[in-house]
């Protein structure tokens, strides 16, 4: 389900891969929720066995602070990326001072230690990516508006200048604006990257080539993150096969900020020519479509129109989402529930220090079928949740919910989460 990780962690950037334990791994940058910056001063690495319970290694590496490991910078950790050769795992990282190096574990959980400045290319962009073909050869990429990409010496902390290539991908013939990660399958090199073709950095995108080194040829965009909050500027991911089925890794901006974001994921398909048709954000996400009868946290939303965004307090890194702000007309979007015909009744988690309102259940867009209609009453304060209910037309079949929500001019309540019920 989306967003993939436990919602207390605001993990976007994220490389994802697969390890010869069997095991999905997640690097990513690391962002504060309600901060006024890209990430933060550490990296956390996540892994999972089922792709649905993730283990949280703790901190893998950090600029700042005890045991800060980046002898050169304290500036914040930009997006990371990590490979495996010969038993050593090589975390590729830069910073916020433009600086770029290499840190080493035994483990791919981290934490990774003895970091240099990773010759040539320190100080000469952002975000880097490293990719490991079949022939043993490693490769190293970076750069923001062009891609720059050369192959490593066995070193793994210098690139052989004789390979060095400058503009494998560009803003102008390609809409690249950063975050390159490469991909090989089926003979073809994939260079999927954030695209801003289409006016914001929202898109991950995809070149192909028939060598690590180029030339590549834009394919098309694979995700756009668009509707997923207010404020969403970019977008920046990987994309990986998992346990035979390929995935695309993406983020969501939450907290109408484009600062505090999230990793999610969505399943992707190659056609007969290597091509990637474009998919949507779901909240199910890897997972199947969503019991309608399980509940839902309404932060989960796949899509947000309006004012309504993501809120939350949090205590000790623990927060508790909801959906707040939420103005006449906004609407969230839950993409896909499935109903057995047996649920008859609705339920909210709402509060509110206003009028209240109402929500219309709609099912797979906007203005479709209205199945029912839920008043939320005033309560005790925007965190004072009570649970409203009504009854609802029977459905069967895989549907989007669209929560419609209406009342007076302002603010009208906060939404924590809802589900179908059956009548016992």
């Amino acid at each position: 389900m989306n967003p993939v990780l436990p919602l207390n962690f605001f993990v976007p950037d994220v490389e994802a891969r697969q390890w010869q334990d069997g095991r999905a791994y997640l690097y990513g940058s690391y962002d504060i929720p309600d901060g006024t910056t890209y990430c933060s001063y550490e990296y956390h690495v996540f892994s999972s066995g089922n792709f649905s319970d993730w283990t949280e290694h703790g901190v893998s590496l950090r600029t700042l602070g005890p045991n800060a490991g980046v002898p050169w910078s304290q500036s914040p950790l930009y997006a990371p990326d990590c490979i495996c050769k010969n038993g050593v795992y090589y975390l590729y990282f830069c910073t916020g001072d433009g600086s770029e190096g290499v840190a080493f574990s035994k483990s791919p959980a981290g934490p990774f230690t003895g970091a240099v400045p990773l010759q040539a290319s320190n100080g000469d962009g952002i975000d880097p990516a490293v990719f490991l073909d079949d022939d043993g050869q490693c490769y190293y990429y970076w750069g923001q508006f062009a891609v720059r990409g050369a192959r490593l010496k066995p070193s793994m902390t210098e690139i052989d200048p004789k390979t060095f290539r400058r503009n494998l991908l560009t803003d102008r013939e390609h809409g690249f604006h950063e975050g390159v990660s490469v991909r090989k399958r089926n003979g073809l090199y994939y260079m999927v990257y954030t695209d801003i073709s289409r006016g914001k950095a929202t898109c991950i995108s995809y070149a192909t080539g028939r060598s690590p080194l180029g030339p590549f040829q834009k394919g098309g965009v694979i995700i756009d993150n668009t509707g997923c909050d207010p404020k969403s500027w970019n977008n920046h991911g990987s994309i990986q096969e998992i346990d035979g089925r390929w995935y695309v890794f993406y983020h969501r901006s939450t907290h109408n900020s484009p600062y505090s974001r999230r990793v999610c994921a969505e399943p992707i398909r190659f056609e007969p020519d290597g091509s990637i048709p474009e998919v949507e954000m779901t909240t199910q996400g890897a997972s199947r479509a969503i019991a309608c009868t399980d509940y839902l946290e309404a932060s989960r939303a796949c899509l947000l129109s309006g004012k309504v965004h993501i809120d939350s307090v949090g205590v000790d890194r623990v927060y508790r989402d909801y959906l707040a702000f939420i103005e006449d007309g906004d609407w969230a979007a839950y993409k896909y529930l499935y109903f057995d015909g047996a649920a008859s009744r609705f339920m909210v988690k709402a509060a509110s220090s206003a009028y209240g309102g109402v929500i219309e259940i709609r099912l797979d867009e906007r203005d479709g079928e209205c199945i029912g209609r839920a008043v939320v009453e005033p309560t005790q304060g925007w965190q004072s949740w009570e649970a409203f209910y009504c009854g609802v037309k029977a459905v069967k079949g895989t549907h989007a919910v669209y929560l419609v929500f209406h009342g007076y001019a302002g603010r009208l309540f906060n939404v924590r989460g809802f589900q179908f019920l059956q009548e016992s």
